[in-house]
C-alpha cells in the first residue's frame, strides 16, 4: 500500500465513511476507490441515487487534487459534470478511478470513471477543482 493510499484511508471524510467508501489505491496521477450500494442509497426505484455517484466521484477527484497541492494550499470544487450511462442496483460494488486531465497552479481538472463489477461504465464525471493558495 502506498503512503498516499494510507493517508487518504486515515483521513476519510465523515460523509464518505457514511457511504462506506474504501480507498483502494492512490498515486499523484490516479485515485481508486470502491463503494458497495446499500438500500439507504436508493432513489426509490431500486437503483443507486445519482447524488451518490456524484458524491463518490467528487471525493475521488478532490483527493487527487489534495495530494497534488503545494504545502499549505487548499481546494474546493468549482464545477462538476456527470454523464449517467447505466444504473447500479442494491448490493452492486462500484469502482471509481479518477485521473487528472489538467494539473495547474490555479485549477486542476479530474475525470472519474465509475464502473460496475463486470467493468461496464456506469457514469463519467469531470470536475474542476480550484487551488486555494496559502495566505501569507
Amino acid at each position: 500500500m502506498t503512503e498516499l493510499t494510507e493517508r487518504l484511508r486515515k483521513n476519510l471524510p465523515p460523509f464518505m465513511r457514511l457511504l462506506g467508501v474504501e480507498v483502494v489505491d492512490a498515486t499523484l496521477d490516479r485515485i481508486e476507490g470502491r463503494l458497495t450500494v446499500t438500500s439507504d442509497m436508493g432513489n426509490g426505484s431500486g437503483i443507486l441515487h445519482g447524488g451518490v455517484y456524484m458524491s463518490f466521484a467528487d471525493y475521488l477527484g478532490a483527493s487527487g487534487t489534495v495530494v497534488n497541492l503545494p504545502k499549505g494550499a487548499g481546494t474546493t470544487t468549482m464545477e462538476s459534470k456527470t454523464n449517467f450511462f447505466r444504473p447500479a442496483k442494491m448490493g452492486d460494488v462500484i469502482t471509481g478511478v479518477s485521473v487528472p486531465l489538467h494539473k495547474g497552479r490555479r485549477t486542476m481538472v479530474w475525470q472519474t470513471r465509475l464502473t460496475s463489477a463486470d467493468g461496464k461504465l456506469l457514469a463519467m464525471i469531470t470536475q474542476t477543482q480550484m487551488v486555494i493558495a496559502k495566505e501569507a
